[in-house]
This record gives structure tokens, C-alpha cells and sequence, in this order.
């Protein structure tokens, strides 16, 4: 939908951010000047190869010892658990969801993170799992840390969790990110507040005491809404 010249906004202005964002400095010039151009998906995009082909273990949700080297991820310990719902609040079952995050130092194993914050040897960053049949899904994870990533003048980003959402096919996958009820950050990161305020709470868990573990770790309760009033508010694909 294009509100005036220049300016175009998504569909639904009241829950998505605008392409444009000013305070988030890398919409300035990725945000499309023109009108969009529908591209029609290709039969392979459509039909295969399924994310649901695609083979996930128990270990995989664990991300404090998936790294394979035998030893346990530095940090507070998380159970981050949840339920992926329609429009209806009906279960979405096998759905297949990915997770990212950077370590408890709030540093990525990526080679463009250079920032100080140390690496943990026994923490890749990554998990997956499928949702079962009521539609939960759990992850074992630390906390991460908050990182520099200079939009602005001391700029930091709150803790938060990437999550990707995959249906039956590769077209299905929405991304997100989670974040955290007592994250003081959340008010100074224009990536967070370009979503409208109402919408906002959509994205962040929430502290679940009978979630939480005894002696071993925190609980947070976070739903995935896929559509309908309530939907968690998703990054759509970039323009072409």
C-alpha cells in the first residue's frame, strides 16, 4: 500500500513496522522508494523439498550442550517453551522452529561480530525442534547478552532470541525475535519500537514460575500466534 509518493507501508499498519524507520538507521536505505512488485512463486518453493523432511533429535533443543565438544554453555540457564497457535487458538502441531542467539556475552560465532565480548567455545547459538501434538514447543538455553551494533550513539540491543517458524513448505517460514519482560533496553531499541506500541507485547515472553526448574533454571512462556488478531508480529521477506 503506498500512503503518499515515496512512502510505502505493509499491509496492516496498526501491527507491522513501516519499511521506513528512521531511528533504525539500515531502513533508510533498504526500505523500496517504489511500488512493489509481486513475484509469483516458483513450483519448487511451493512444493519441496518439505521442512518437515528434515530430521530434528531431542539434543538439537539443548542449547547449552549441542556444541558438541562434551561441555555446558556459560550463563543463566533458560527453559523457553510456548505454543504455536492459529487464528483460532487451535494447536499448529510439527511445525518446525529454529532458534538463534548470541552467547551470555552477548557475542554471535560469526566473523563479522569483532566486538570484545568472548567467545564460548561450548555454545553455537543455534537449536531447532518440532512442536508436538498440542502445538509446545521447548528449548533449553542461557540468557543472552546485550551487544553494541552502533545505529546510534552508545546503541545497544536487548537481550533477544531469534525464532524461525517453518510450514510445509519453504515459502511458510516466517522469522521473528523474542524478547524479555524486565529487559530495560526494550524502550531505546528502534528495532523493537518500530513495532506499533500496541503490538509490542506480542513479542516479548514472560516469566513462568512453573516453568521454572528448580536449582537449574528460569522459565519464560512465549505463544507464536500465526494469524488472526493476536498474531505475533513477523519480519516479512525483504522487497525485491
Amino acid at each position: 500500500m503506498i500512503t503518499s509518493i515515496g512512502e510505502i507501508v505493509r499491509g496492516d499498519a496498526d501491527v507491522f513496522p513501516p519499511y521506513l524507520y528512521e531511528a533504525y538507521r539500515a531502513t533508510i536505505r533498504r526500505a523500496p522508494r517504489m511500488p512493489l512488485v509481486e513475484v509469483p512463486l516458483e513450483l519448487a518453493e511451493l512444493k519441496g523439498p518439505l521442512p518437515n523432511a528434515i530430521l530434528v533429535s531431542p539434543g538439537d533443543a539443548d542449547l547449552t550442550r549441542n556444541a558438541g565438544t562434551g561441555g555446558e554453555a556459560i550463563g543463566q540457564r533458560l527453559v523457553v517453551t510456548g505454543r504455536v497457535l492459529d487464528s483460532r487458538s487451535a494447536a499448529m502441531p510439527d511445525v518446525l522452529i529454529e532458534v538463534w542467539q548470541a552467547n551470555a556475552a552477548g557475542r554471535y560465532i560469526h566473523k563479522n561480530d569483532q566486538w570484545p565480548g568472548p567467545l564460548d567455545p561450548n555454545f553455537l547459538g543455534i537449536g531447532r525442534c518440532r512442536t508436538n501434538g498440542a502445538g509446545a514447543y521447548r528449548f533449553l538455553t542461557v540468557r543472552p547478552g546485550a551487544y553494541p551494533w552502533r545505529n546510534h550513539p552508545n546503541a545497544w540491543r536487548p537481550a533477544h532470541i531469534h525464532f524461525s517458524v517453518l510450514g510445509p513448505s519453504w515459502s511458510n517460514r516466517l522469522v521473528t525475535q523474542m524478547y524479555f519482560a524486565d529487559d530495560p533496553l526494550l524502550a531505546q531499541d528502534p528495532i523493537f519500537t518500530s513495532v506499533p506500541e500496541a503490538a509490542r507485547p506480542r513479542l516479548i515472553a514472560a516469566y513462568a514460575h512453573d516453568v521454572t526448574e528448580p536449582e537449574w533454571a528460569l522459565g519464560w512462556r512465549w505463544d507464536i500466534v500465526l494469524d488472526g488478531a493476536n498474531a505475533t508480529v513477523f519480519e516479512e521477506p525483504r522487497p525485491a
